[in-house]
């Protein structure tokens, strides 16, 4: 499904500023870009059901897993970082 390629290329983003800290800007711009995609193709994702999906793609281990896959090992660690960064400096 296309929708589900394009999310997985998101996470591939997040896979290459992982050599960055999570609550730097280009971190911040692609948890705004996951957001965004998540309201336009999903449902409305609320700061609060954002965060709640950090938390779940880091401790879920088929989500850890897929984004892993697309963003390389610990990126589902590191969106979930970068969405409490970004959601803690709002």
């Amino acid at each position: 499904m296309e929708i589900n390629k394009e999310l997985m290329n998101i996470f591939r983003e997040f896979g290459q500023v992982m050599d960055r800290q999570p609550g730097g800007s280009e971190a911040q711009e692609l948890v705004k870009k996951l957001q965004d995609y998540i309201t336009v193709h999903f449902y409305h994702c609320t700061d609060e059901i954002l965060t709640g999906l950090g938390k779940m793609y880091a401790e879920d281990a088929d989500f850890s897993e897929n984004i892993d896959r697309a963003g390389g090992k610990g990126c589902a660690a590191f969106v979930s970082a970068a969405i409490d960064a970004c959601i803690r400096s709002r």
